[in-house]
């Protein structure tokens, strides 16, 4: 009985293997196959939230008015609509003004930035300065050069004279802070999370490590400070020193671009790294306005015709698969960044 279960047990792995090859056999085949014909799929979305908003007032009302008044409510609309109609095709009427909504959800390497830029600059071709974007910022920061082009971009609207408005629901610290300031006015929600203007780095140094068990590293260089810290060699003092005036200096230019942006700002008592509720923040001038995304887009929807941007980019899976490779070797040596 023992031999039996034996032998099965080895038929069984026997299977099971050559299972599993077949299946990665063909996996490879159509990826493979599939790398060559599939590009890179991108797609503009834009959806007025104006009709969103009117829907759902109509569903509510449809359950709570009686007959009557929802038969008054309707037959107002549609005289607002036909009196508006008339005038526009007269040109007694001016065009209502326009909002962009953007939505700017930021990790460590600032994914959203490729998006981010293509809204911008699909923006930039109609809008006019009587427009107006709104940023919905959601990041607690990240690698120092992706932030400053993701702040960049901002600029780009500002050059062009448009208004721009960053709303902070829930966190805007450090590179997530270094986009909100570019803003003309930054609205925050009472108790979401503004600040943290300074920079860290850290890095792990496996040299005792290696020396430990008789394993030599070796690295060559051209140029006193091509490389200072690292993970595998002994670090020097010197290295150390070099590395924390770099560190400095990126510190010193994030303080004096919120300086540039953000005239009011303290900068000295806010550039300590800390970070503060936006009720604190709003004492410190950090932020402008307690309020909302929701309550702002409310505001506006009466007035202005509200329509919310989506730039969406999808890769290859052979590409996904290689970013996601990329950004786990990433978290796992991290260089300077603005947490």
């Amino acid at each position: 009985m023992s031999a039996f279960i034996a032998e099965y047990g080895l038929f069984l792995a026997k299977t099971v293997t050559i299972v599993i090859a077949i299946i990665a056999i063909v996996a490879a085949i159509i990826l493979l196959a599939s790398r060559g014909r599939e590009g890179a799929r991108e797609h503009l979305e834009v959806k007025k939230l104006n009709d969103k908003y009117e829907q759902m007032a109509h569903t509510i009302e449809a359950s709570t008015l009686d007959k009557f008044q929802l038969k008054k409510r309707l037959k107002h609309e549609k005289k607002q609509l036909k009196d508006r109609t008339k005038r526009l095709k007269r040109g007694n009427a001016e065009p209502r003004q326009r909002v962009f909504v953007l939505n700017f959800d930021g990790d460590i390497r600032a994914t959203q930035l490729a998006s981010l830029r293509e809204e911008i600059s699909a923006i930039l071709s109609v809008a006019t300065p009587a427009d107006e974007v709104l940023l919905k910022l959601q990041s607690g920061g990240g690698l120092v050069h992706a932030y400053g082009l993701a702040a960049s971009q901002l600029m780009r609207l500002k050059q062009k004279d448009i208004p721009l408005i960053v709303s902070v629901d829930k966190i805007a610290a450090s590179g997530g802070y270094m986009m909100a300031c570019v803003a003309d006015k930054i609205i925050a929600a009472p108790f979401s999370v503004i600040g943290s203007i300074g920079v860290i780095a850290q890095i792990p140094n496996f040299h005792r490590l290696l020396k430990k068990h008789d394993i030599e590293f070796e690295q060559l260089t051209a140029g006193e400070f091509k490389r200072t810290l690292t993970m595998f060699g002994e670090n020097t003092d010197k290295a150390r020193q070099k590395f924390k005036e770099e560190l400095e200096d990126t510190h010193s230019l994030f303080k004096d671009f919120i300086a540039e942006q953000r005239s009011s700002v303290d900068v000295d008592r806010i550039a300590t790294g800390e970070h503060w509720p936006a009720k604190r923040a709003l004492e410190m001038s950090l932020v402008d306005e307690l309020k909302t995304s929701d309550d702002y887009l409310l505001e506006q929807i009466n007035a202005k015709d509200v329509y919310a941007l989506s730039y969406s980019i999808k890769k290859p899976l052979g590409v996904r698969m290689g970013w996601f490779i990329q950004s786990t070797l990433e978290k796992l040596l991290q260089d300077k960044s603005l947490p």
